[in-house]
């Protein structure tokens, strides 16, 4: 339970810093061609999506980065596994964003950003909770 507890903590953190970054908005691709998912380590996926990696952590069940490029800023987390990339997502989740998802990594921020990103690195959109009231 330690690992489950350590990478919420961190899923948290790092979703919650990157929030105040980015904007709320729709998840419309724009009907852009998707690559194939891309793969490999952070570096390498960071490479693919044109930055240079800001590493915030770097242990043995999560690294994580914040990247810049020419779209904007934010996060990429690779995982060692998928339980614990599904359990930082779910976590994550409940703090709202934009997700792009490949196989063992995430990238998080605002729908502009991850629509991009989905152009570069191919993956799967995902929309955490919504945190708005609904009144018109």
């Amino acid at each position: 339970m330690t690992l489950t507890r350590r990478t919420s903590a961190v899923a948290a953190g790092a979703v919650a810093a990157l929030l105040a970054l980015a904007g709320c908005g729709g998840s419309d691709d724009g009907g852009a061609r998707v690559p194939e998912t891309a793969t490999g380590s952070l570096e390498h996926l960071a490479g693919e999506a044109g930055c240079t990696p800001d590493m915030q952590t770097d242990a043995d069940e999560i690294r994580q980065a914040i990247c810049r490029n020419t779209d904007g800023k934010f996060v990429l987390a690779t995982f060692a596994t998928d339980r614990g990339q599904r359990e930082w997502l779910n976590a994550a989740k409940d703090y709202g964003g934009h997700y792009l998802v490949g196989r063992k990594w995430v990238a998080v921020g605002g729908t502009k950003v991850v629509t991009a990103l989905r152009g570069r690195l191919g993956g799967n959109m995902e929309e955490g909770a919504s945190h708005h009231s609904g009144h018109g």
